[in-house]
């Protein structure tokens, strides 16, 4: 991790934890708002206009948070607006890293060899994990915003001025139950498994395995009347937060994290769910099941082998 903008080696994934043992997920430090007009968003400082070409998003294919933002790119039609570079989804002790890996890019753009420096140009005195996504801004050459909720808000809207395709992911009818889901499915799902992945007590651990598993079955519950997705006929962002969960979760979180009451392919219903999303146009290609499987598995603290499962070889 970053300390005053110097890396350390010997970091972990996880870099804090509460008096019970509970895994606590840091705060993302770049919060500003890409806006139709350059004006400042929800938080931060204005000046990020929505313009052509100015944005790139780097992601691994590894990360549910960065493949929020993957998917919305693609439905939102801004592949030709939008660049992207994809890291190894190895962990190394530099953390992300660029390039050395099937299906991973070197940084074309600004020549990092691992994503830290990056941050550091960003902010020298930056502390913290380098993580991704990151929305970087080619005219300024920093870091806009590295918070996955905030970025899948921006390019469902931000952009419309530009390419108006795609569904609205957000659409004001539906944005505080849009914002209830979220905040439950985050807490005891999205989050959740993180939770069990890396708790440090049995508490700790029964808690939050008692939580992924209640969310499961409340998803599956609602899906039970036939609607399509969660709120109907209407995509929106929370299906796309609950599929980047869905979708890693017989293949690390069912194995590696620990939730392994059943898999995902035991519930019939939220595994034709997952795949009907998988099937919408150009969201396969923001899957990559083998970065999926070689990045969890080369968590150290986890799995001190590196042994990666030959399965499961399908979704």
């Amino acid at each position: 991790m970053l300390v005053n903008g110097v890396w350390k080696e010997n970091w972990q994934p996880v870099q804090a934890k509460d008096e019970e043992g509970r895994f606590v997920r840091q705060t993302s430090p770049f919060r500003n708002w890409i806006t139709p007009d350059g004006a400042p968003g929800l938080t931060g400082v204005g000046g990020f206009k929505a313009e052509q070409g100015r944005y790139h998003l780097y992601v691994a294919y590894i990360c549910p948070w960065a493949s929020r933002a993957l998917m919305a790119r693609e439905l939102k039609g801004l592949k030709d607006v939008i660049g992207v570079t994809v890291v190894n989804p190895l962990l190394t002790d530099q953390g992300w890293q660029f390039g050395g890996y099937p299906g991973a890019e070197e940084d074309a753009l600004n020549g990092a060899r691992y994503m830290h420096e990056l941050y550091t140009r960003a902010n020298p005195k930056i502390s913290g994990r380098a993580t991704v996504p990151v929305l970087w801004d080619k005219h300024t050459g920093t870091i806009v915003n590295n918070e996955s909720a905030d970025i899948l808000r921006m390019l469902n809207s931000a952009f419309a001025g530009i390419v108006n395709e795609g569904p609205n992911l957000y659409p004001e009818s539906l944005s505080g139950e849009i914002d209830s889901l979220n905040e439950y499915l985050y807490t005891d799902l999205n989050n959740g498994v993180y939770q069990a992945g890396f708790a440090s007590s049995q508490a700790a651990y029964d808690e939050a395995y008692t939580k992924v598993f209640a969310a499961l079955d409340a998803v599956d519950s609602r899906l039970a009347d036939g609607r399509i997705y969660l709120f109907g006929d209407q995509l929106t962002e929370t299906d796309i937060r609950l599929f980047v969960t869905l979708v890693r979760f017989d293949a690390a979180y069912h194995g590696l994290f620990k939730c392994n009451r059943n898999t995902l392919r035991a519930m019939p219903r939220l595994h034709d769910y997952m795949h009907r999303i998988l099937a919408l146009d150009g969201i396969s290609d923001t899957v990559n099941l083998e970065h999926i499987k070689a990045g969890y598995y080369s968590i150290k603290a986890l799995n001190p082998s590196g042994i990666v499962p030959a399965g499961p070889g399908e979704l």
